[in-house]
């Protein structure tokens, strides 16, 4: 139990995201099944959105029934409640509704009385999700809140949960007049859902944040400045899409796969907004976070640049594991989820940590300039390699109270939520060196292997968005993930565009080819002015 409790907090925020996500493809089915493809896709197109639709429904439903389960177990765990009194809760009421249509849609997936259970089906899912949301505990301006998250959800869904339906139908149709019909239907559906966004991000923006302070002083309002970055680049992609659609339907080129290639990296760069979305969801609005915001002084006092420690304390200097099933108490203020420890950091333990980010930077700048080489050097084509360095670094000195270094063991470390992560972030580093290794040297073709290497970058920038530490205070706790935001986004924009230069046919826009080498010169350039105190 006392694992479960540990990892409780990142488990949760996965399982939110993944919600949202299977929330988008089946309300985005819904909404392109009727208002896209509609009559003019083939049979065969069709039976397959059927198809898609189906399974998001199901794994909606299943993911909502894994939440509230969640939620029963930490609620009966660890306080003096009984079942029937958790059986009532809002979260179970909001959950069972959100099951129910998810079911609904499963269900009648591939029936004639889909169109008759869908309105049903679609209001039940957009109540529960609006219930689990922010608006629901407002005070003030409960109702109006709840009407522009809706809008929210219900643009989100059209716009982002629809690509892959789009997708989908292109990839199955072979007319291209039908194909530039649908894309072009889509287009407009999508314009449509960016406003809707636009209007309720900017209404529910105004009310959860409240300043420009609280915008960049507050764990949530960051969250939202990461989303609407990697919404303007989602618009970037979207307006690329529609020239190439405003060029076929003129006769202009004689192939829409480019817009199928740069659906697949809206597609990817939607869903991990999805995931900020879930984050935002565990953390406070910033309009109520007062006493603990972050100035900009402050920021520029953490961020101003200093020379790189690359001398590192003793281990014997550390501060001593904490006990896993004891968790200390502190006199400051700080946020806590259940199982989580909390801990002051002594100045040989931010000495490790600094010394730890900045010799990681050191790296990854090595990587990225040797990316960029590569490009006139067959020796530098090596560069992967140097991720196998990477991972043992961190493998042996990210956490030095487990094994090799610290006196907890190998598998006893992984009851702790933020080892289990640092651990699986080395796997997707061993992942990078691998296969993109035998890319490099064209061992493995591009065109399939050399995709994971985009992926895993793309999907490591998703799960840092959700990386969390157990400090003191609430500062400290925003001062640290600070600069993983950036990383973050960096991480997602350097693995999309990568994606694309291999995917693009015809030869990607030179422009496409340089953006990931840089985004790592960037990324490691953040790592080297990381700071704690």
């Amino acid at each position: 139990m006392a694992q479960f409790l540990d990892l409780f907090a990142f488990l949760s925020v996965l399982l939110r995201g993944a919600a949202l996500a299977f929330e988008a493809l089946t309300l985005g089915g819904v909404v392109f099944l009727f208002a896209v493809s509609g009559p003019i896709a083939s049979d065969d197109a069709i039976v397959r959105v059927r198809g898609w639709l189906r399974c998001s429904a199901m794994m909606l439903a299943a993911t909502q029934a894994a939440i509230v389960g969640l939620n029963t177990i930490i609620l009966l765990k660890t306080t003096s409640l009984r079942f029937a009194e958790v059986f009532g809760a809002g979260f179970w009421i909001a959950g069972l509704l959100t099951v129910a249509g998810g079911l609904g849609i499963a269900v009648f997936a591939s029936s004639r009385l889909l169109s008759v259970v869908c309105p049903f089906a679609f209001v039940s899912i957009l109540i529960g999700s609006v219930m689990a949301s922010h608006s629901v505990a407002r005070m003030e301006h409960q109702g109006p809140l709840m009407i522009f998250t809706l809008l929210h959800h219900v643009g989100s869904a059209a716009w982002i949960g629809g690509l892959p339906y789009l997708l989908v139908v292109l990839r199955h149709t072979f007319d291209q007049d039908v194909s530039s019909a649908i894309t072009a239907r889509f287009s407009r559906l999508a314009l449509t859902s960016v406003a809707v966004l636009a209007i309720a991000g900017g209404f529910l923006a105004i009310h959860y944040i409240g300043s420009i302070g609280a915008l960049v002083g507050t764990t949530y309002g960051v969250m939202l400045l990461s989303k609407v970055i990697l919404t303007g680049v989602l618009l970037l992609l979207g307006a690329l899409n529609f020239k190439i659609v405003r060029a076929v339907r003129s006769g202009g080129t004689p192939a829409i796969l480019p817009l199928r290639r740069f659906a697949e990296a809206e597609v990817g760069i939607g869903f991990t907004i999805l995931l900020a979305a879930a984050s935002l969801t565990s953390t406070p609005p910033a309009i109520d976070v007062s006493g603990d915001r972050v100035s900009l002084q402050e920021i520029g006092q953490r961020t101003k640049p200093q020379w790189p420690r690359l001398k590192t304390p003793p281990v014997a200097a550390l501060s001593p594991a904490t006990p896993l099933d004891n968790a200390r108490g502190s006199a400051q203020p700080g946020s806590f989820v259940p199982g989580q420890v909390r801990q002051s950091n002594t100045p040989a333990d931010i000495a490790w940590s600094e010394y730890n980010h900045h010799w990681a930077g050191l790296v990854v700048l090595a990587i990225g300039v040797l990316a960029v080489f590569s490009r006139k050097f067959s020796w530098a084509r090596l560069w992967p390699l140097t991720f196998f360095g990477l991972s043992a670094f961190l493998f042996v000195r990210a956490d030095a109270e487990n094994w090799p270094l610290g006196p907890r063991g190998f598998w006893e470390s992984f009851q702790v939520a933020e080892v289990a992560q640092h651990r699986f972030f080395v796997l997707l580093i061993i992942a990078f060196a691998v296969f993109e290794w035998a890319v490099q040297t064209r061992r493995l073709p591009a065109r399939r292997a050399g995709l994971v290497f985009p992926f895993v970058c793309a999907i490591g920038g998703a799960l840092l968005m959700t990386h969390s530490h157990s400090l003191g205070n609430v500062k400290e706790e925003f001062l640290a993930e600070l600069s993983h935001i950036p990383l973050a986004i960096l991480a997602v924009i350097a693995g999309w565009s990568r994606w694309l230069e291999i995917r693009l046919p015809y030869g990607p826009p030179r422009v496409v080819a340089w953006i990931w080498p840089v985004c790592f010169v960037l990324i490691g350039s953040i790592l080297i002015l990381y700071r704690e105190a």
